[in-house]
């Protein structure tokens, strides 16, 4: 039998957590490997989504059902008053019990990221953007490339990683129908979707494992940016030389390409698609307004910081909004519902196999490879790592493997924290269900009728993937 206790309240700050508080239960051996057995089928489903005919949120919402019937059937989902996070006393509230399984943080920035782009791109602000950065890039597919690589990170470096990619998602998919090269958007959207997950290791708050396991060993802000920037650096040259050579995005040589692509660009007016200069610069201050905010969200006076992410984007989202205020109907049917149905979905089947002690075996399993010899236990700790994340939620996989470690009195310089660090930001590269942002970056290719499948998104990225995997590990085993 392996023991469980279901405590969540200091991993992931303003979440709910079901008021069960170092209660542990004991689950048969059999049930962890039936649910895993479940777990492999939804991936295997999902792999075979174009024949299965079928949307994800569909397929993996009859798999939330059907772990939740199982899971209360064997009795392993703990039901009752749900403890809202806050000073004591604290307040308990009646929840059906997949509701607080959710992470609606994400659920919230995604809604809210999507109706505030969708709003604001109707003020001509991104198709500016995306104009004026082909003029700088002179219609030179190549550096084009690089300019979205690098805002990528940046990006994914200050905000959340979700958010990144459906504002470079929305200047990718502008910029190239500009220039004619619809044919390169799929390496351009694919290669942003993997360069959110870099950036994603940039900074301590960058993303959550980021958070947790950082906290975990004691690294402050700064050691944290100075460990992992020279791996971004790095990664995110190798990256884009990737993506030049496999997409085929050539730089132009001949003076008369360059001399052709100037006249097209110089052609291009940055302005024409602005209907009101007063909408206009309302957006690109809201715009700049999101962003401040988001970045520097954990430092919001007065008490806002614990409102989180979610709200931000909501927020900003109503404020953009009230420019359409009768006929806001036209944004709530713009928004992506399957997408946030197959998030809702997933989280509730995460939640259930973490009650089936399925991510508890996986971390065990990860963490008996610690007995190996150096270099191999560092190594096979952040491939692991990542081939776990690539297909379970990185959140609670960050936070079992950072109360392992801690748990064996891990010294806060051990290259074992960096292992689970870049294991769990880089497995999200290895297939689109990985990370948040792939999925995003999957759901635009899908929209632009790229005819990219699960199969295919696995075979164009897992090169990449295996390429930035062993970067991290030469670098954690040589530089950490």
């Amino acid at each position: 039998m392996l023991q469980h206790t279901a405590n969540l309240i200091d991993v992931v700050p303003g979440m709910l957590v079901l008021a069960v508080d170092e209660v542990a239960h004991s689950v048969p051996g059999w049930v962890t490997v039936l649910f895993g057995f479940i777990l492999f089928a939804m991936i295997a489903a999902l792999a075979l989504e174009e024949k299965i005919h079928a949307k994800k949120s569909i397929i993996v919402g009859a798999f939330a059902g059907l772990c939740l019937i199982l899971a209360t059937v064997l009795k392993l989902l703990v039901f009752g008053p749900v403890e809202l996070p806050g000073p004591e006393p604290h307040d308990f509230i009646n929840l059906p019990v997949y509701i607080p399984s959710i992470d609606w943080g994400v659920i919230t920035i995604i809604l809210g990221a999507s109706l505030f782009v969708e709003v604001t791109s109707r003020s001509g602000v991104f198709t500016w953007m995306a104009i004026s950065l082909t003029r700088k890039s002179g219609g030179d597919p190549w550096r084009l490339l690089i300019f979205y690589g690098l805002l990528t990170v940046l990006f994914s470096a200050v905000l959340n990683n979700v958010t990144a990619m459906i504002i470079i998602g929305s200047l990718t998919t502008v910029s190239l129908k500009k220039l004619h090269r619809s044919e390169l958007m799929l390496g351009f959207l694919l290669t942003e979707g993997l360069l959110t997950n870099v950036g994603g290791l940039l900074t301590l708050i960058s993303s959550v494992p980021n958070i947790i396991v950082g906290k975990a060993a004691g690294i402050s802000f700064g050691k944290f940016f100075i460990v992992a920037a020279p791996y971004v650096a790095v990664s995110t040259i190798v990256t884009l030389l990737m993506a030049k050579k496999i997409f085929g995005i050539k730089a132009l040589t001949s003076d008369e390409d360059k001399a052709e692509a100037k006249r097209m660009v110089d052609s291009f007016d940055p302005s024409e698609s602005i209907p009101s200069q007063r909408f206009f610069w309302f957006s690109v201050v809201s715009l700049g307004a999101f962003i401040l905010c988001l970045a520097g969200q954990s430092a919001l006076p007065f008490g806002l910081d614990k409102l989180e992410m979610g709200f931000v984007a909501l927020f900003f989202a109503g404020v953009v909004l009230i420019a359409y205020k009768n006929e806001v109907d036209k944004f709530y049917s713009a928004v992506d519902w399957d997408l946030l149905a197959f998030f809702a979905a997933l989280f509730v089947v995460i939640h259930v196999m973490e009650h089936a002690l399925v991510l508890d075996v996986i971390g065990r399993g990860i963490a008996t490879l610690l007995t190996l010899p150096r270099p191999v236990d560092s190594t096979v700790l952040l491939v692991s790592s990542a081939v776990a994340s690539s297909v379970t939620d990185n959140i609670p996989l960050a936070a079992m493997l950072a109360q392992i470690l801690g748990g064996l009195g891990t010294d806060a310089a051990s290259p074992y924290w960096w292992c689970v660090i870049f294991g769990a930001n880089l497995g999200g590269n290895i297939t689109p269900i990985g990370s948040a942002s792939t999925v995003v970056a999957m759901t635009i290719i899908q929209r632009q009728k790229l005819g990219l499948t699960f199969i295919g998104f696995v075979k164009a990225a897992v090169p990449f993937a295996v390429v930035q995997i062993i970067l991290a590990v030469v670098y954690v085993l040589i530089a950490v």
